[in-house]
């Protein structure tokens, strides 16, 4: 059997970067393969990982999902036959649903599944929970370890809210909270490991709702033109996406205080649990790339740090990009260095890394506005 170990995580969570720490010091020595699935055309995080000196396969446009399931299944098969692994680690998109992960991988035989791991932003667990339930509730849900990054950062007042919120969708998984660099990758991969209990609870959350991923994978099956009752329901959503655009209109105001929060309550008017209860349901069953939208471009353009810092800070613009949730990119600089660089909303990481093939750059949200990204890095 070869194990499998699955990291996810919303957008900009920090799933690579803890893998990255795993693969230095946790595997130790053991065979990896890694299986990245990034939604959109262009890959960017096997150029982050090249230095690791492990096999990764990629796989883009699109999320491990019913769509995707016959593809994976035969892509992880031929890992196993080509590379022998000791062990699997599979990163799937930041808008895939792990539920659905789980269940591609056990349809392929002579896997184990070892360890299912959410990784949250802990600074932005709260105002994602709100915008994003479905996915990102699905991925809390599944875990059988739940790893916080970005704790160092926040006041304990706002770490416990985090917390708080994930044991009312998950109270029975481990939660990680100590800042990463205070913990080694072993530490870390040990409390992945040993909870068994945790694994076989979220096995049996799994079993319990297997009718229901049955449905929505069927459900999706359903053409354009089909008129049965669930698919009517299911093609017209445009109420949907108008809530989409005006979670997006206030996606970018910090989230920091209570008044910020209470504003984008009260913009919605959910006054009450039975509320929310609703929204759930009338989301449930939607596949990331009906909320999610993506632009990916390759460019031989040389960028200078202070232009790809620039660029970041106006994804911040919502009126004017869309609602901007994770971009990444590997582009040439002007004085021959190679830049990588990272953004989440409010957040940015521009660096020196290895050169690729030809620059990339990957822009992910909700009602993205790509002809005015390209403008914005000069595409």
């Amino acid at each position: 059997m070869t194990k499998v170990d699955i990291f996810s995580g919303f957008l900009g969570a920090g799933k690579t970067t803890l893998i990255k720490k795993l693969i230095a010091d946790g595997y130790n020595g053991a065979k990896l393969v890694l299986i990245e699935n990034e939604f959109g055309q262009i890959g960017i995080d096997g150029g982050f990982l090249k230095e690791s000196g492990i096999n990764i396969t990629e796989m883009n446009s699109g999320c491990i999902c019913c769509s995707l399931v016959g593809d994976f299944g035969t892509a992880l098969k031929d890992v196993i036959e080509q590379f022998a692994p000791d062990r699997i680690l599979i990163e799937p998109s930041g808008v895939g649903k792990l539920s659905d992960v789980v269940a591609a991988v056990k349809r392929v035989d002579g896997t184990e599944i070892c360890g299912t791991v959410t990784v949250i932003d802990a600074s932005k667990c709260r105002i994602y929970l709100k915008n994003f339930k479905e996915f990102y509730e699905n991925q809390i849900k599944y875990a059988g370890t739940i790893i916080l990054s970005r704790t160092g950062n926040i006041s304990q007042e706002k770490l416990d809210q985090a917390i708080s919120l994930i044991h009312e969708i998950n109270d029975h998984s481990q939660i990680i909270t100590t800042p990463w660099d205070e913990l080694s990758g072993v530490q870390i991969l040990k409390a992945i490991e040993e909870p068994l209990t945790a694994a076989d609870m979220a096995a049996a959350l799994l079993e319990a709702e297997q009718h229901e991923l049955e449905h929505a994978h069927h459900h999706h099956e359903h053409g354009e033109d089909c008129e049965c009752e669930e698919c009517r329901g299911h093609h017209h959503h445009d109420d949907d996406d108008e809530d989409e655009h005006e979670h997006g209109h206030h996606h970018h105001h910090h989230d920091e205080d209570d008044d910020d929060e209470h504003e984008h309550e009260h913009h919605h008017h959910h006054d009450d649990d039975d509320d929310d209860e609703h929204e759930h349901e009338h989301h449930h069953h939607h596949h990331a790339d009906e909320v999610f939208d993506s632009i990916g471009f390759e460019t031989s353009k040389r960028f200078t740090k202070a232009e790809i810092e620039a660029a970041l800070t106006a994804l911040n613009d919502s009126e004017k990009y869309g609602m901007i949730l994770r971009s990444k990119g590997i582009v040439a600089g002007e004085d021959g260095t190679w830049i990588h660089f990272d953004f989440v909303p409010e957040e940015t990481e521009v660096r020196t890394g290895a050169s690729d093939v030809t620059g990339k750059i990957v822009v992910i949200g909700a009602e993205v506005k790509k002809d005015a990204v390209k403008e914005l890095f000069g595409i």
